[in-house]
């Protein structure tokens, strides 16, 4: 394939180097004349920018249809409550209620109204920005803070992309929905990891999304020299091709800190960069793999009917839990580490993992499941082929391209796609044979474990499964639920990066929350928008500085802005390599050694158990 390409840069969690990737492969095949656009679809957090500095010559607000009721033609039948399976609508006797942040803008309610009382308006979520890092076409999106649903931004960023350049897609990270939509219509994907235990089971999960969509990918092994070989060893075995090799060289951490790009630290990782780029070539003139789907495959083992915790909770009492919740704007910045060292220096405590997209708490604690359970978070689209008349209307009226005939050419039915699927009713709606109907899937499994510190709470959502947020919240309520009955008097919940859905309903309630970031300009911008978000939903917060002295002078950067927004520092923690050594050992940090960052743990525990009780 000669002409421009879709290039997707993809991870399993945050922190791996992915956009140190993208924008160095950017920047190198423009200078060597190719044409390039790099397009930063992780809209939660986009760094990019901090990277490529581009001059912004454009920009449009993106939107989403909600509903709008005029009350003067409303009868009250509540059709439109019946039709939306968001809950964004409600008819009491009175009137009718919209929750306009939890449309998703299918337009269902509009098609069940029977007096034509609902008209749809549009909702600004985020923005659009476009222009220009000297050769290289820049576009990125930008969710606004408190927005939970990022897939429309994403959408608009795409659509937004030049059609005739080379595009560098900067996806989210993670196996969910915002990665899904942002590289679905890549030609071929570079998944970025780094040689520990959490790097292979985010990977592991990352390809099986990527073999669900059906694309041809590779891998880029970042740090190398640190961690074990145990990535390398996964990928000869799955016949999964090692595209490059970048080291763990401090100097490219250090240019990370200061926003600079990693081949102008170490310029001969330039030649590596380019040679990256014949090898996704060669794969995209390869076979395409076929697509595997994905259908949600539980463990093995026996899940419920058990008791909820909640259910032996009495009526109307009130739980002395306490819950600290640890959060990140981005992934790879010690969240779970710092978690799971709290936890083995806490007394009468129980754990909870609502990273439930990709978690990695049960690597380190090595839980005993005592019970499972299987989460439906939602209905999936089916249409009967037997039914179905092939009238189109599905297709016509469906707002997320999930509809498409079944086979080339003339076909006598259509069918949906389960990944573009929101489970949002409308083609049964419209459907004039009632060919299309909708069924509960099952999206995830949840546990509750034991492990050597006390009781845990976690959970493992399905690959570009939805209602992430749903799950993070149930795994909230029975976890402090447990945490109750087994005496516990503290929750430490490992919460969702980002500033999404999930992240949302990991704080909300919450009664103290820790943001962990790090002394780079990356650091200081995401912690910029996640702390604006913890404002918006009033929770007590503060920071912790992890890799503290690998830049002392955006560390103090990040103490001021701390201090702008009225937010304490409870403790900076040095650069160890043990931290590294401690993952492969699966161990906590404190119970690994007495190291500086062992050292400062402790220290900042003591302060965050004082500020939590």
């Amino acid at each position: 394939m000669s002409g421009p390409i879709r290039i997707a840069i993809a991870s399993g969690k945050g922190g791996t180097g992915k956009t140190t990737v993208a924008t160095s492969l950017a920047v190198a095949l423009a200078e060597g004349g190719e044409r390039v656009a790099y397009v930063d679809c992780d809209v939660e957090e986009p760094n990019g920018h901090i990277f490529l500095r581009p001059e912004i010559t454009g920009s449009r607000e993106t939107t989403i249809p909600v509903p709008e009721v005029d009350e003067a033609r409303c009868t009250l039948c509540g059709a439109c409550g019946k039709a939306c399976r968001y809950a964004a609508i409600l008819v009491l006797p009175k009137q009718v209620l919209t929750f306009p942040k939890l449309c998703h803008g299918c337009g269902g309610c509009t098609i069940a109204c029977p007096e034509g009382a609902i008209r749809e308006v549009p909702r600004v979520t985020g923005v659009v920005e476009h222009g220009a890092a000297g050769p290289v076409a820049f576009v990125q999106g930008r969710l606004d803070v408190g927005e939970a649903m990022a897939p429309p931004v994403i959408r608009s960023v795409l659509e937004a992309a030049p059609a005739d350049r080379t595009l560098i897609l900067d996806a989210p990270p993670g196996t969910s929905c915002p990665v899904i939509e942002s590289v679905k219509s890549a030609d071929v994907v570079l998944l970025v990891t780094e040689p520990t235990p959490f790097g292979l089971n985010d990977l592991k999960l990352a390809v099986e999304m990527v073999r669900a969509l059906g694309l041809p990918l590779g891998v880029a092994l970042n740090r190398v020299g640190t961690g074990d070989s145990a990535v390398v060893e996964y990928c000869a075995a799955e016949r999964i091709e090692v595209l490059l090799e970048i080291p763990n060289d401090r100097e490219i951490a250090r240019a990370y800190s200061r926003g600079e790009l990693a081949i102008r630290a170490v310029p001969d990782l330039k030649p590596r960069f380019l040679a990256l780029h014949d090898k996704l070539r060669e794969l995209v003139r390869r076979k395409r793999p076929t697509r595997t789907g994905v259908p949600f495959a539980p463990w093995p083992g026996t899940a419920g009917p058990h008791p909820l915790p909640s259910e032996a909770l009495v009526p109307g009492t009130q739980s002395d839990v306490r819950e600290l919740v640890v959060i990140s704007g981005k992934g790879g910045t010690g969240k779970t580490s710092l978690v799971a060292s709290f936890f083995a220096l806490a007394e009468r405590a129980t754990v909870a993992d609502c990273d439930v997209d990709a978690a990695d708490l049960h690597l380190v604690l090595g839980p005993v499941v005592e019970r499972r359970w299987l989460f439906s978070g939602g209905d999936l689209a089916r249409i009967d082929a037997a039914r179905c008349a092939d009238c189109g209307a599905c297709a016509a009226y469906c707002r997320f391209d999930a509809i498409h005939p079944a086979g080339a050419g003339d076909s006598e039915a259509y069918e949906i796609d389960p990944i573009a699927c929101e489970g949002c009713g409308v083609c049964a709606q419209v459907c004039p044979e009632k060919a299309a109907t909708l069924v509960p899937v099952v999206n995830g499994e949840w546990f509750v474990s034991q492990t050597r510190h006390g009781p845990m709470v976690h959970a493992r959502l399905g690959i570009a499964q939805e209602n992430s947020g749903k799950l993070v919240s149930l795994v909230r309520r029975e976890a402090r639920a447990l945490a109750h009955t087994r005496g516990c008097t503290l929750l430490i919940s490992d919460g969702s990066p980002g500033i999404g859905c999930p992240v949302i309903a990991s704080i909300a309630g919450a009664h103290l929350v820790a943001v962990v970031t790090e002394p780079t300009l990356s650091g200081l911008h995401d912690l910029e928008r996640v702390a604006e978000l913890c404002r918006q939903f009033q929770v007590k917060t503060g920071v912790c500085i992890n890799k503290a002295d690998l830049n002392p002078e955006v560390a103090a950067a990040i103490e001021a802005e701390a201090a702008r927004r009225g937010l304490p520092v409870w403790g900076r923690i040095r650069y160890d390599e043990s931290v590294t050594a401690a993952q492969v050992r699966q161990l906590a940090v404190v119970e690994h050694g007495d190291g500086p960052a062992s050292s400062d743990i402790r220290a900042l525990w003591e302060r965050v158990r004082d500020a939590v009780t």
